[in-house]
C-alpha cells in the first residue's frame, strides 16, 4: 500500500465513522495524529477530499463568504441518524 492510500483510507474512515459533519482542519488534524509515515498537509488532505467527494464517496459543501470553510459527511451519517 503507498502513501497515498493510507491518507484517503484513513480520510475515508474518519469521516465514515464520524456523527457529524467535520471540517476540512478537523480532518486534517485527526489524519496527522494516525498517519505517522508522511507528514500530513492541508493542501494533501483537501485535495484527497475533492477526489472522494468526486468519486461519489463522501459529501462535501462550502460553507460561508470569504474564506469560508469545507464540511464533508458520509451520506450513510444522515442514514443512521433517521433510523434512530
Amino acid at each position: 500500500m503507498n502513501k497515498v492510500d493510507l491518507i484517503t483510507k484513513e480520510i475515508l474512515r474518519i469521516i465514515t465513522d464520524s456523527e457529524e459533519p467535520l471540517e476540512t482542519k478537523e480532518i486534517e488534524e485527526k489524519v496527522g495524529n494516525s498517519v505517522k509515515k508522511e507528514p500530513v498537509t492541508r493542501t494533501k488532505v483537501f485535495y484527497r477530499l475533492n477526489l472522494l467527494r468526486g468519486e461519489g464517496k463522501i459529501k462535501g459543501k462550502f460553507i460561508g463568504s470569504g474564506k469560508g470553510v469545507w464540511v464533508w459527511w458520509a451520506e450513510k451519517m444522515f442514514e443512521r441518524r433517521k433510523r434512530a
